[in-house]
């Protein structure tokens, strides 16, 4: 598990994010706060996404900023 805060547009973020297999793909729980997400390679954004039903309470520069976090470890 990877846990790393974030700073976005100036408000504080909790995450905690964990790989796992699904259909020979890696996706990821993510949880920000209290609110568990799941994240998965989206080809049409060219990175990682939300794509659980609850993934429009993430504000998408913090979707953005987690993918690339999450990215940057080599982790796709």
């Amino acid at each position: 598990m990877e846990r790393f805060e974030l700073l976005v547009d100036g408000v504080p973020y909790s995450v905690e994010a964990s790989s796992f297999e699904f259909n020979a793909e890696t996706r990821y729980k993510v949880n920000v706060g209290d609110n568990e997400h799941i994240f998965s390679w989206d080809p049409s954004l060219g990175r990682l996404a939300s794509i659980d039903d609850d993934s429009i309470e993430i504000p998408d520069s913090v979707e953005e900023e987690i993918a690339r976090r999450l990215q940057s470890v080599g982790r796709t």
